[in-house]
């Protein structure tokens, strides 16, 4: 077998992607209407809490993974999507839509990687929550829903 090959043991089934995707999915949808359960916060706060909060998850798995590079790195990463947040807050929403998209995009990446161990389920679920909250904010955005 080949250095590069993931062995089929530690690759996750296409079922079990399609069903982290769908229950995503659906936490999206429900992350999306966060807002309504805070009326007296702007979206915009509550999206970049919501933001910060996904993006502080990876530091658990890092620690868990236990190696020190992997938890600096997931610490720095995080670090920087709770910048965005905080820029999203009094800035433009648009910055939560770019951080919901990039928090995605990162999933994508972890999951095409493997860069924290034991999290084969998490990135593609993270990935569709990220993807649906970050089309309803730019879908809120484009109808001219308030932010602030």
């Amino acid at each position: 077998m080949s250095q590069l090959a993931v062995p089929a043991s530690t690759r996750p089934s296409s079922a079990a992607d399609r069903a982290a995707i769908i229950w995503g999915i659906g936490v999206g949808i429900i992350q999306a209407a966060t807002p309504l359960v805070f009326w007296w916060l702007d979206s915009s706060t509550v999206y970049a809490l919501g933001l910060a909060a996904i993006a502080a998850i990876y530091i658990g798995f890092a620690v868990s993974d236990g190696r020190a590079k992997i938890i600096a790195v997931e610490s720095g990463v995080a670090f920087a999507f709770v910048l965005v947040a905080a820029a999203a807050v009094t800035g433009t929403p648009w910055l939560l839509v770019a951080g919901f998209v990039g928090h995605g995009l990162k999933d994508l990446w972890q999951h095409r990687t493997r860069f924290v161990a034991n999290t084969r389920w998490w990135p593609p679920f993270c990935m569709a929550v990220d993807f649906v909250v970050a089309a309803v904010i730019a879908l809120e955005i484009a109808a001219g829903l308030h932010f602030r």
